[in-house]
């Protein structure tokens, strides 16, 4: 364990040195974890991931996944949000419908071998979006306000729309529930994991930011102890919404527009400690997913699953949004950078986990399919970033 400990802080040493570097080009942080997962994991090196199992990445890609989604949304301006909410409505209500259908036709069409469950398990899995990704858009400020709020609020809850049709797809395809009660399973899980998850972040951030601002008229809050508030916030959110039933994506991503709206004047110095872990720890996710997932079904990979990462990035994406917003998403390029942004990263790589963890026949070739669409997601996502956040500043209406 000692000498996987050594191995993984020396590695995080040498990147914190040259990070700068690296974000300047067209190589990004996770590309860099992940192939170093890959080399470092038990399919090359064999340094890495001996002794762990899935239900362990899982909980730190759950935990990952929390913290992200809540500082993302504390830093998301509501008065922006508020003019154009329809961007992320419509992208939510119909483009994500949308691209789940499309998603399952191509599979339909290119996997003959795995059920319709499957396949649309699969679907699902890759149409949630992941705004850590695209966060070198959606913190330009040369990108357009309402694109970048739309884009965030889009990726921060597809997560937990998607986990609820996930289940269903993951049920039916195991067998364990009836085709009748299908529709009936689908509402229970929606209403009861949206519902829950809104309520528990939404309360558990507005009792935590009307106990900070108390405090802090006391001068009981140090400063030491300031740089944990954010991080005790989302884990609480998160925690709180799953052990009650609910989805803890929700409840980070609420209760972090919540919080951000609550403590505007003093949230940056507040987040600032609590992004800093996020982001160590979601490279190390990537790491982890790079060792021990990508390892595990490198074997299954074929053509196919190469054109269906194709499309479902390109057509199966952008295609629902573009239609989705018609005018109300503006003009032609704003509907298109809207539509290609929405890169695949920790979400599919949770469902992904989440799925081997239910013993679906059709496993590994699944998660093949989703590791190969994310690392492709990987690269195009990363080197578009800049180059197209210039191109859009010059082409919004």
């Amino acid at each position: 364990m000692y000498i996987e400990l050594a191995i993984l802080a020396a590695f995080i040493l040498c990147y914190c040195l040259v990070a700068g570097r690296i974000e300047r080009s067209i190589i990004s942080g996770p590309m860099v974890f992940v192939v170093a997962g890959f080399v470092l994991g038990p399919s090359v090196l064999g340094w890495l991931g001996k002794d762990m199992d899935g239900m362990s990445i899982r909980i730190f890609a759950d935990i990952t996944l929390a913290i992200v989604l809540f500082c993302d949304a504390s830093n998301s301006n509501l008065t922006v949000l508020k003019s154009h909410i329809n961007l992320p409505t419509r992208m939510l209500l119909y483009g994500l419908p949308g691209a789940i259908m499309l998603g399952f036709a191509a599979g339909y069409l290119l996997f003959p071998d795995l059920g319709l469950f499957e396949v649309a398990a699969l679907a699902t899995m890759l149409a949630a979006t992941d705004a850590a990704l695209g966060k070198a858009v959606v913190s330009s400020p040369i990108v357009p306000a309402k694109l970048r709020e739309g884009l965030n609020i889009e990726s921060g809850l597809n997560d937990g729309i998607c986990v609820p049709i996930l289940f269903v797809f993951l049920s039916l395809a195991a067998g364990s529930v009836a085709e009748g009660e299908v529709s009936e399973l689908a509402v229970h899980f929606l209403v009861e994991e949206l519902g829950i998850g809104l309520v528990v972040g939404l309360s558990v951030s507005f009792i935590g930011a009307n106990l900070i601002k108390w405090s802090h008229q006391k001068g009981w809050i140090t400063e030491v102890w300031s740089q944990n508030i954010v991080l005790s916030l989302a884990l609480s959110s998160f925690a709180f919404a799953q052990e009650l039933g609910g989805s803890g994506y929700i409840a980070a991503f609420s209760g972090g527009l919540l919080f951000g709206h609550l403590c505007q004047e003093h949230k940056h110095k507040l987040l600032l400690p609590t992004e800093g872990i996020g982001e160590i720890m979601a490279l190390l996710t990537w790491l982890l997913f790079g060792a021990l997932v990508i390892g595990k079904a490198f074997h299954e990979f074929t053509w196919t699953m190469l054109i269906y990462a194709l499309l479902s990035l390109t057509i199966v994406r952008m295609l629902p949004i573009f239609l989705v917003l018609g005018k109300n998403g503006g003009n032609v390029p704003s509907r298109l950078f809207l539509g290609w942004f929405g890169p695949r990263g920790l979400a599919s790589i949770v469902f992904v986990i989440i799925m081997l963890d239910s013993g679906l026949p059709g496993g590994e070739f699944i998660a093949m399919t989703v590791v190969c669409t994310v690392f492709i997601s990987l690269i195009v996502h990363g080197i578009s970033a800049k180059p197209l956040a210039k191109w859009i500043n010059k082409h919004t209406d």
